[in-house]
């Protein structure tokens, strides 16, 4: 059995929790960037406050900016953010080239609770290989 799918049921058992650093895989380059989800809907925002703005009033045009920026900080970069770790979870267990090139950059980490309770971490510096094989099966 490889390290990847020990790795993988670790992971459907709960026993280790990845960690995905949002930010680097939802920027344009990463395989997992999706344009329309960052840009669609704060240009509809900002083109309607644009649009109020000319044509009603400009109180009204701040109105709308400023819902408009609470609503998709409040809802709509949540599911974005859900959506990027699926995504990016998804892409790095795909294969172990996959898994390498994401851990090299530092885009992924490993953390788990040991039996004992003593937690460990493994992050870009360690060798992502070793800390699966350290870890017990149940």
């Amino acid at each position: 059995m490889s390290e990847l799918e020990k790795l993988k049921g670790l992971l459907d058992r709960g026993q280790v929790k990845l960690g995905i650093n949002i930010r680097q895989m939802n920027a344009p380059g990463s395989p997992v960037y999706q344009t329309w989800e960052n840009v669609t809907v704060p240009a509809i925002l900002l083109v309607g406050s644009l649009l109020a703005t000319m044509y009603i009033h400009t109180w009204l045009g701040f109105a709308i900016l400023a819902l408009g920026a609470a609503w998709w900080i409040l809802k709509v970069l949540p599911k974005i953010r859900d959506g990027v770790f699926d995504r990016s979870a998804a892409f790095a267990l795909s294969s172990e080239a996959a898994f390498d090139a994401l851990w090299a950059k530092g885009v992924l980490s490993l953390y788990a609770k040991m039996p004992d309770g003593t937690e460990r971490a493994a992050a870009k510096r360690q060798d992502w290989r070793a800390f699966v094989r350290a870890l017990p099966e149940s």
